[in-house]
């Protein structure tokens, strides 16, 4: 089995983290729970898969994104730094269970960008925060679920909406990107499995 990345739906939620099952913190406003089953029934009627799962080579998961437009996220508009765009699709999570394969998060970054093309949105947007000099590798991507750190962001092209003290909405415009030769998913993960595999070991003649 090859690593891969397959689209987060009701059926493949399952798969991911147990915490995650049930978890309608972005989907909520303060003081009101959302119904998760209604609002996967909304979200997968209009958008589609609502994330990512990213699979190891043997069929593990390894790490979770959530993702969609901005509007189905009410939390996102309460949030320092926010009101996310209504012209965006907002990540909202990343869930990283293997801190040996530092690339899982870069390649769900990779197939949200290439999904909300597909889909025809503006833009993506996300949270991020300034870590200050020095900070760890794992507070940075392993501690918190919800936010990113705005240097790892500049490196796909965010540039900064808004900023609340250290956090900031950030924002990828798709008009500037060189368009995806195909224009789907499928070549934005080609890409992302090539850039990250091993060299090939030079063969004896």
């Amino acid at each position: 089995m090859t690593t891969r990345i397959r689209g987060l739906t009701r059926l493949t939620l399952q798969e991911t983290p147990s915490v995650c099952h049930e978890c309608v913190w972005w989907q909520s406003k303060t003081g009101r729970r959302a119904n998760k089953d209604r609002w996967i029934d909304r979200t997968e009627g209009d958008f589609g898969p609502w994330g990512s799962l990213y699979y190891d080579d043997d069929g593990r998961v390894i790490g979770s994104m959530q993702y969609g437009p901005a509007q189905y996220f009410p939390r996102a508009f309460e949030l320092p730094a926010g009101p996310p765009s209504e012209d965006a699709v907002l990540v909202t999570c990343a869930y990283l269970l293997d801190r040996t394969s530092p690339w899982v998060l870069q390649s769900l970054f990779l197939a949200a960008i290439g999904e909300a093309r597909d889909k025809g949105a503006k833009a993506l947007e996300t949270f991020a925060y300034r870590y200050p000099e020095g900070e760890s590798q794992y507070e940075r991507f392993q501690v918190h679920k919800t936010i990113f750190p705005s240097d790892f962001l500049s490196d796909f092209g965010f540039r900064t909406v808004r900023t609340s003290g250290p956090v900031e909405l950030v924002r990828l415009e798709f008009g500037g990107l060189i368009p995806v030769a195909e224009g789907r998913r499928a070549k934005v993960l080609r890409l992302v499995r090539e850039a990250f595999s091993p060299a090939p070991v030079p063969q004896r003649p």
